[in-house]
């Protein structure tokens, strides 16, 4: 009988602060959309006998992420040197935290697809500076280094190894993005970088109490990565021993191309990095009544918002789940509630008209150039029945894709507005029913399919502008004479 096995995994998830300038200094935190270079001064890039400050805005954003993940929050915290030798490393030395970390023991449960619920711990989360961007040129053969990105505020945050699938990986990290985005602390974008994420994997027998021989895997650049590479890794792993070999305790990268792991290096140990306390920096202590100042900060999370559009607007939860999701599509949502008046009708729009031009843009809803006070004037021209759902979308479309995105405007200039004048209407209806007297006699023999085509001729005849609820009305009024 062979062997089953079960993986052990655990995360460690880098994210950036967007403090606005850099943890130990005043330079702009702005790496990407710079020259490069431009953000440095003699403090990131270690220059002998400049002194690094830490921020104070670092600190605070810091621990709001600590509380929002139910983190103990310790009054004592330490920064240390971390030693390493690599060319976007000015200083050969990264300051980080190691033996005093500023957050503990916490935890983040979140829902699985299947319903059930998941518990991860977080064992310890700590502050320390980003390293430099590495950009390589194959054309020229060269290497280059952009130190903007040196000294960014960084957390990591690291997890018991309570994670046993690449599914729950996936789930937990975006429940961990969506708390994180909440509390305002990062934009948590993995394609620029705020948000990364390394995985430590390990396989043993199951019922066996002794972990298996571990590796970590960088440069995950999405969530699909990192679950790919976590089962990639668990059946590498499985193979070598069913082979008769032994794991290595290496760091591994991720090829996304080719969909395996590649060995980079040994994976190395504390006394590699020969931490000692930064001696240029104080301890951190803080005060319970800084941190609760902080923890009055926190707001309303996922769970809760969902739980309040459901009661407050009548939505499915379905529905609320969605919209919830995402705190910048939250407050798109609710802004454009405020304009419509019509929380479901707002809400079946986002869901079918809105994401899916998202989804085919492939943009965040911070990207979408329609804001949501326009986009909440369009609901309610549909909910006072000045426009059709019909016309309704075709304004949508101009307004996605043109640079007039005020739909009362387009409506105007191009007589877009709902025909509800009944005796206007009427006229409308007997000029059709005499025109399709076949239909007519259809109706009277029983077949009520026949008004569905009678209804769709008075929409052509005012080009889709005639009230659909009142049309019916009147259809059904003259049939019925």
């Amino acid at each position: 009988m062979s062997k089953q096995y079960e993986a052990v995994i655990g995360l460690e998830i880098h994210l950036q602060l967007k403090t606005g300038t850099k943890v130990f200094c005043q330079c702009s935190a702005d790496y990407d959309n710079s020259l490069a270079n431009s953000h440095t001064c003699p403090v990131c890039l270690g220059h002998p006998g400049a002194l690094p400050k830490l921020n104070e805005k670092v600190l605070e954003f810091a621990i709001i992420g600590g509380l929002a993940l139910n983190c103990e929050i310790n009054p004592y915290s330490r920064f240390d040197r971390k030693n390493y030798f690599y060319p976007d490393t000015p200083k050969s030395y990264q300051i980080t935290q190691f033996e005093h970390t500023y957050a503990s023991n916490g935890w983040l449960e979140y829902k699985m697809p299947n319903g059930n619920l998941k518990k991860v711990t977080i064992r310890e989360i700590h502050i320390e500076e980003d390293a430099g961007k590495m950009v390589h040129s194959d054309a020229l053969g060269e290497s280059f280094i952009n130190f903007n990105r040196t000294s960014i505020p960084l957390i990591e945050i690291v997890t018991q190894p309570d994670i046993k699938t690449s599914q729950e990986a996936y789930e937990f990290l975006n429940a961990l993005k969506s708390i994180l985005k909440y509390s305002g602390i990062s934009d948590v974008n993995m394609e620029n970088g705020s948000l990364r994420c390394d995985s430590n994997v390990s396989v043993m027998e199951i019922g066996s109490s002794v972990f298996g021989t571990r590796t970590e895997t960088k440069n995950l650049n999405s969530f699909k990565a990192v679950s790919r590479a976590i089962d990639y890794e668990i059946e590498r792993q499985i193979g070598v021993i069913e082979n008769g070999g032994k794991i290595v305790q290496e760091t591994r990268t991720w090829d996304e191309a080719e969909g395996i792991t590649k060995s980079m290096r040994s994976k190395e140990e504390a006394n590699d990095y020969r931490y000692f306390p930064e001696p240029d920096l104080p301890p951190v202590v803080v005060s319970k009544e800084y941190i609760e100042s902080l923890r009055s900060k926190l707001p309303e999370f996922f769970e809760e918002k969902k739980a309040r559009f459901m009661l407050e607007y009548q939505i499915p939860e379905y529905d609320a789940g969605i919209l919830s999701e995402d705190v910048e599509l939250a407050n798109y949502f609710e802004t454009a509630v405020k304009v419509s008046e019509n929380a479901k009708l707002t809400s079946s729009w986002i869901l079918t008209e809105l994401l899916k031009v998202l989804k085919d843009s492939r943009i965040e809803i911070e990207s979408f150039h329609i804001n949501s006070e326009n986009f909440g004037k369009l609901v309610k021209l549909i909910h006072t029945g000045i426009i059709s759902g019909k016309i309704a979308k075709e304004i949508f479309e101009t307004m996605v894709g043109g640079k007039d995105i005020d739909p009362e405007k387009i409506v105007e200039s191009k007589g877009l507005k709902q025909i509800s004048d009944v005796s206007a209407l009427e006229t409308i209806v007997e000029k059709v029913l005499s025109a399709n007297a076949q239909s007519v006699a259809d109706f009277k023999a029983g077949k009520d399919r026949a008004i569905k085509a009678l209804m769709g001729q008075v929409m052509k005849e005012t080009k889709g502008q005639a009230n659909p609820q009142l049309v019916n009305e009147l259809v059904l009024a003259k049939l019925n004479q």
